[in-house]
Formats: structure tokens, sequence, C-alpha cells
């Protein structure tokens, strides 16, 4: 039997200093990512990640982590991350969340300020903010610098995957997809 396994690779240097830095060059705020201090009130559904691309600090250090502005009803779409499970703590208000696993099995759960929720690595997930007067804030951890995301919507109705291939996959019409891509694209 094979087993395969895979994660970030581990780093044999207690950091990695990137390209353009040196060593002696390298200070506190190196390690110090300040863009958080920005967060304020959003109306639509907002994303702050700090992965590598966003903290350089990261790099070889396997953690990854997003702060979610969920105004009242908005949602995070289904979506995966392919490099990393995700465990997310809602912070204010409450959230319905949920995934889907691979035999199609839909999870889900209604938290509340001061749960925590566990998606599995790579499976469909998404989460809900019902609550059509109030706001929720949640705080995900991922186990990689970069856990990469893939929105279902985006993946398969903002790219140029044939119509044909998605009325058939769907059964439904060329029409209806083209609603779908139409509805989708005239969203910020």
């Amino acid at each position: 039997m094979q087993t395969t396994m895979a994660g970030d690779p581990d780093i044999l240097t207690d950091f990695i200093v990137p390209p353009n830095l040196s060593l002696p060059n390298i200070t506190g705020s190196f390690f110090t990512y300040t863009a958080l201090r920005s967060l304020a009130g959003t109306t639509t559904f907002k994303v702050t990640k700090v992965g590598l691309a966003e903290f350089p600090a990261l790099d070889g250090q396997s953690v990854g982590y997003a702060v979610l502005q969920y105004p009242p009803m908005t949602t995070n779409p289904p979506h995966v991350h392919p490099r990393s499970a995700e465990l997310l703590f809602l912070f204010d208000g409450s959230l319905e969340v949920g995934f889907v696993d691979t035999t199609n099995k839909l999870y889900t759960q209604t938290l509340q300020a001061g749960d925590i929720f566990v998606f599995p690595k790579g499976l469909v997930h998404f989460q809900y903010n019902a609550d059509p007067q109030n706001s929720a804030i949640a705080v995900s951890a991922f186990g990689s610098a970069n856990a990469g995301t893939s929105s279902l919507p985006k993946a398969l109705f903002a790219t140029d995957i044939d119509d044909d291939v998605l009325a058939i996959s769907f059964k439904t019409d060329v029409a209806t997809i083209q609603k779908l891509k139409a509805g989708l694209a005239s969203k910020p």
C-alpha cells in the first residue's frame, strides 16, 4: 500500500529571509503584520487574509489566518482550501456553517459567538449570516501559509468553461448558464 502525505515543507532554518532582505536587516517589524488594524464596518462580505502573499514572515511556518466580516444576510460562498483544513472561531454574531464530505453528505451547524468549527482540508464548505439585522465576525486559522481558496461560483461561472459543458453538467440550458454568469459578473 502506498501512502501520500502533503503539507508545507519543513524548513532547515529558524525562518526564511526573503531575497530582497538580508539577515542583519531583519528586525521585529518583519514578524509583525499590521493590516488588521484597518478592520472597519462593511456592507458586503469581506475577507482579510494573512497568508504568505500578505505576510512574508509566514514562509515555512505552516500557518495562515483570515478575518471574515459578515454584514447581515451575507455569505461566504461554497469554496475549498486544497492545502489546509480551516479552524473557524466565531468572535461575534451567529453563522450557519456547513461542509460536504466526499460521499456528498452535508454537515451543518448554527454557531454562536465563542464557538469553533473545523472544515476538513479540501472539502466544499460555506458560511452564512442569516441574521437580517446583526453582523458577524469570525477568525479562521489555517495549517498552511498558502491554504489556497477556490470559490465554486467563480471557478464555474467566471471562467471560460464552455456554456454547453456547464448546461449539460447542471442539467439545464445554455440560457440559464448565461444568466448565472451575467449575475456573477455584475457583483462587486
